[in-house]
């Protein structure tokens, strides 16, 4: 039985209902069930009004066609066999077999394998393109030396990408069960996912390419709010600065010895007992009085804040999730205790609003002596002395008034948690950019908070894995990513932290992190050469971050990733398809790093068109490998041909001074365009269009180049007042015109 709904199609078979929604003309959702069920999406959808387009439906005796502008759908109406066509009729996807497999213990949904390569997935060891690889979702605290076989991590991001030479796809099971995908390691024939439990509900996301695909998904999960500025710069933290006065010397010996650094972190030891919410009164005896210093040294200060509530009468969280009922509870109705860092601890449900309002209005409280953004730790959750690291799964949660058990909440737990953060935030500054960051995630994380990779090692195999793991999340909808720098556990040699730092300063969100034990990673501590050569990084990020915020704010437009698969920018080039161990920051700069010991070159795949070096500025060719010098105190960066980069002088932080003069670097090339983007970078007036967009082009010819630089928008008088113009490997200019003039000195007042 076929029914006709606004959204799209019900078809009914043999005790069985298919509902198709039309979002757009290329996304497609999916829902299969043989229970009286409604879909039940998750937090991972951002809730909007979809401006449905048009479509058609057509029906023969054994199938129904709907058609959009760019999508033809098949399904058979008894076996609900699926086939996803592009407008042209040739097949992108198809079931295989028997298609959707709905049981009691799982769902699951067979397709044939016609792909070359698969991307995303999030957060997962092992190298970019995942195909022939299995894996399952269930956030899950693993401290085991992370390697390709490690399976399970923090993070769950039920999204791949599939690609061949025609087609490029996406498709997200929004099921936050534990799920399991087989991208073809069963079989040549045919992948499946599925989940143990829920809804198979899927959305079916076709792009042109996969930029267009990390769009249509993006717009489906959600996108990155500008973040604050600061949060953009060097950051560090240790497990644990203590004492205040240890937190200090840090902050002073920073600014002494002239390295940019916006954020020092405090870990779990700035608390009494590892009560969230509490300071130690004995190593922080005037914390107020602490914070006031960091803060007049131009330094922001992230506390961490884990959900584990300490299991004592005496204190006050404590006291207030028990009478007002704010703790999860075990299947008997009995609220559950597991150990963590405090011993006895109890959880927040924070999938209860009235549970993240209380919790909001805590966070917002304690960052009234001037704490700057909350970093979630520990919220899998994890659970110490369990077999399965975290709480029981039979544990019952209230989800829109409904109990659910822990097999559901459990991977959505920490996005809830990170919700509540951010509302927590906003109540106390309602015109400030929140900055959180969390450890576990699911799908559409990208609205609440930035992630960092958990807990991995002083080990070059890891400086390596943080490349493909930060470009898949990338690909996954998270921008704002990074890794500890020079490992957390473990301790990090002198070259190890300098090739990691190198690489690290080209990431979205850079953090040096060392564990309780380790020898101390501040540049300084690793000696001298150690010392300049992070410094020189790390002001080569501060120069850049112009161009990097216009990264995020491109993010938040249109969801591409900061830190890019080289597939990204050229997936026409087969040789970009499986690259892992490069990547690029944008669509102009190509990094390189290097991650072995003792190496001082390597090789490096240049795409097409012509590449100039970032540091030395010589000119290579495309479509080739090249051996390239790197000695300890440089990394290969590359430039694109055409490029256009604006930078600053780099700052000690990031509010040390007013920019006033911003410089526009030109690459050599026939012509480019970039888009440049300026705010406060702290403060949401930009949505009351307090912001500038400027578009710069270029076209070079015969010696003459003619750059134009439009004011799209201006309505931020603060930013910048000069733009000047550096020409990068031009052999002979002969002219130079800015809108249209002659000029000798290439620069632009703005007013």
């Amino acid at each position: 039985m076929l029914q006709r709904t606004v959204e799209g199609i019900v078809v009914r078979s043999e005790g069985k209902k298919l509902e198709l929604r039309v979002i757009t003309d290329k996304i497609v959702n999916i829902f299969v069930t043989d229970k009286e069920e409604k879909r039940r999406d998750t937090i991972a959808i951002e809730k909007k009004k979809y401006d449905i387009p048009d479509f058609n439906v057509e029906e023969s005796k054994d199938k129904v066609l709907v058609l959009t502008k760019d999508l033809k759908v098949e399904i058979d109406k008894k076996t609900f066999f699926i086939t996803f066509k592009d407008k042209d009729g040739d097949v992108i996807n198809e079931d295989y077999g028997e298609g959707v497999k709905l049981g009691d213990s799982e769902v699951r949904c067979y397709k044939k394998l016609r792909e070359d390569h698969f991307y995303g997935f999030g957060e997962k060891a092992g190298y970019l393109d995942k195909k022939g690889e299995k894996f399952e979702m269930w956030n899950t605290d693993e401290f085991m030396t992370h390697n390709q076989t490690t399976k399970l991590l923090y993070e769950s991001y039920p999204f791949f990408i599939g690609m061949n030479k025609k087609h490029t796809y996406g498709i997200f099971l929004d099921n936050s069960f534990r799920s399991f995908f087989n991208m073809g390691e069963e079989s040549e024939e045919y992948y499946y996912f599925g989940a143990y439990g829920g809804q198979m509900n899927y959305y079916f996301i076709y792009g042109n390419d996969i930029k267009e695909v990390v769009e249509n998904y993006t717009y489906l999960t959600g996108r990155i709010e500008l973040p604050p500025l600061w949060a953009l710069g060097n950051q560090q933290s240790r497990y644990s600065y203590t004492p205040q006065e240890k937190v200090l010397e840090v902050a002073k010996t920073f600014r002494e010895k002239d390295i940019p650094c916006d954020v020092i972190y405090l870990d779990i030891d700035y608390m009494e007992g590892y009560r969230v919410f509490t300071w130690n009164k004995d190593t922080f005896k005037n914390y107020k009085e602490m914070l006031k210093n960091l803060k007049s040294m131009g330094f922001k200060v992230v506390t961490i804040v884990d959900p584990g509530v300490k299991r004592d009468y005496e204190y006050f969280v404590y006291r207030e999730g028990i009478e007002n009922d704010y703790f999860v509870k075990d299947k008997y109705g009995i609220t559950y205790v597991g150990k963590v860092w405090p011993g006895e601890a109890c959880f927040p449900d924070f999938l209860q609003d009235k549970v993240r309002k209380w919790w909001g209005e805590k966070i917002a409280n304690f960052v009234r002596d001037g704490i700057d953004g909350i970093w979630n730790d520990m919220n899998e959750p994890a659970v110490f002395e369990t077999p399965t690291k975290t709480m029981p799964e039979d544990n019952i949660h209230i989800l829109d008034g409904e109990k659910i058990s822990h097999r559901e909440a459990h991977n959505v737990y920490a996005n809830y948690m990170a919700l509540a953060t951010k509302e927590g935030l906003l109540k106390e500054r309602t015109n400030e950019r929140p900055f959180i960051l969390t450890r576990a995630a699911f799908a559409g994380i990208q609205r609440y908070a930035a992630m960092w990779t958990g807990d991995n090692r002083s080990l070059y195999e890891h400086l390596l894995m943080m490349m493909p793991m930060l470009m898949n999340v990338g690909l996954s909808g998270q921008p704002f990513a990074g890794a500890d720098v020079g490992g957390f556990e473990g301790d990090c040699s002198e070259e190890l932290f300098i090739r990691w730092i190198e690489a690290a300063v080209f990431t979205p969100f850079l953090r040096v992190h060392s564990a309780i034990g380790t020898k101390d990673q501040e540049p300084w501590s690793l000696g001298k050469k150690a010392e300049d050569i992070a410094r020189k990084f790390i002001k080569i990020r501060y120069e850049l971050l112009p161009y990097i915020y216009d990264l995020f704010y491109e993010a938040s437009k249109k969801g591409y990733p900061v830190m890019r698969p080289l597939v990204f920018e050229y997936q026409e080039d087969e040789n970009t398809h499986k690259i892992y161990d490069e990547f690029m920051l944008g669509q102009n700069l190509l990094i390189a790093p290097v991650y072995l010991p003792s190496k001082d070159r390597g090789e490096v795949y240049l795409p097409s068109g012509i590449w100039y070096d970032y540091f030395m500025g010589e000119r290579y060719e495309g479509g080739n490998y090249y051996l390239v010098e790197a000695p300890i105190d440089t990394i290969p960066v590359f430039v694109k041909e055409g490029a256009i980069i604006v930078k600053q002088k780099p700052l000690s932080y990031v509010e040390e001074d007013r920019i006033e003069e911003k410089v526009v670097e030109i690459y050599r090339g026939n012509r480019g365009r970039y888009v440049h983007y300026e705010d406060d970078g702290k403060t949401f007036d930009y949505k009351k269009g307090v912001y500038n967009l400027f578009e710069i082009e270029f076209e070079y010819f015969d010696g003459e180049i003619d750059i134009k630089f439009d004011k799209v928008h201006f309505g931020y008088e603060d930013g910048a007042k000069k733009y000047r113009f550096v020409l990068k490997n031009f052999d002979e200019v002969k002219k130079v015109k800015i809108n249209g003039e002659e000029v000798e000195e290439y620069e632009i007042v703005v007013k």
